[in-house]
């Protein structure tokens, strides 16, 4: 099992909307709005790496509104 945290930059305005699309998402686990550089952070789960990486390209980053990821994958 791969865990990894997605950060999500949004549009202004956009990040409710966005959080509530990131979280109906099958692999993820968690996610919730942040302050920082990054507007949501989100967990998701995979089988292996390609999985987390294909949910943020095929999924995340197609969503209205995100304009910006990056994935960090969990080591332990």
């Amino acid at each position: 099992m791969v865990h990894a945290f997605i950060m999500v930059k949004t549009a202004a305005g956009e990040s409710e909307g966005s959080l509530a699309e990131i979280r109906g998402l099958e692999a993820v686990t968690d996610a919730h709005i942040v302050a920082g550089n990054y507007d949501i952070i989100a967990e998701v789960d995979g089988q292996e790496v390609y999985d987390v990486l294909e949910t943020v390209s095929s999924s995340v980053q197609g969503l209205g509104g995100v304009s910006d990821t990056k994935t960090y994958i969990a080591m332990g």
